[in-house]
């Protein structure tokens, strides 16, 4: 596995760094899946969380996309993302056995979307979302979570790649 890295320029204003970053996270993500077959992206290595399969992790990180700047940020309905069910744990992990292929699609539209949604915004503006506490956010703050959490996810995929096939490295 190779990955030729884009980090945002060193004298990059706030913007262009957040989405930079934001970005290369995102590419080492789905880098993590290359060359994946479906069996090997569903198959469950971590035996105290199950759910935390390839596939799982880029469901995941889709209805992460999806939370913050589409529902949280702007407003919109909740019902549409399970990361709201609180019936089904881990819900936005499931992924009904689809294929990897689809579910990294579903992932680069949704990272699509949410980079019009930021370069729409001011990064001073505040999500509309009033009916949680993290919607108060401003749209700054959201971007440096998505950043964390996308790191950190993309850590785990390191890890569950390794585990998976022994493939590793970040070059």
């Amino acid at each position: 596995m190779a990955l030729e890295l884009e980090r945002p320029p060193l004298q990059a204003d706030e913007r262009t760094a957040l989405i930079g970053w934001l970005d290369l996270q995102r590419r080492i993500l789905r880098w993590k899946c290359e060359g994946l077959a479906d069996a090997d992206a569903h198959r469950s290595v971590v035996p105290t969380s199950p759910a935390m399969t390839m596939a799982g992790l880029v469901a995941h990180m889709r209805w992460t996309e999806h939370m913050w700047l589409e529902v949280l940020f702007l407003g919109g309905d909740e019902t549409k993302n399970p990361s709201f069910d609180e019936s089904v744990e881990d819900a936005d992990w499931h992924t009904g056995g689809r294929p990897l292929a689809e579910l990294l699609a579903e992932y680069e539209t949704q990272c699509a979307r949410s980079n019009e949604i930021v370069a729409a915004a001011s990064l001073d503006d505040v999500g509309r979302h009033t009916g949680y506490r993290s919607g108060g956010a401003n749209l700054r703050w959201m971007l440096v979570h998505l950043v964390e959490e996308t790191a950190r996810h993309a850590g785990h995929a390191d890890i569950v790649r390794e585990l998976l096939d022994g493939s590793k490295g970040y070059s």
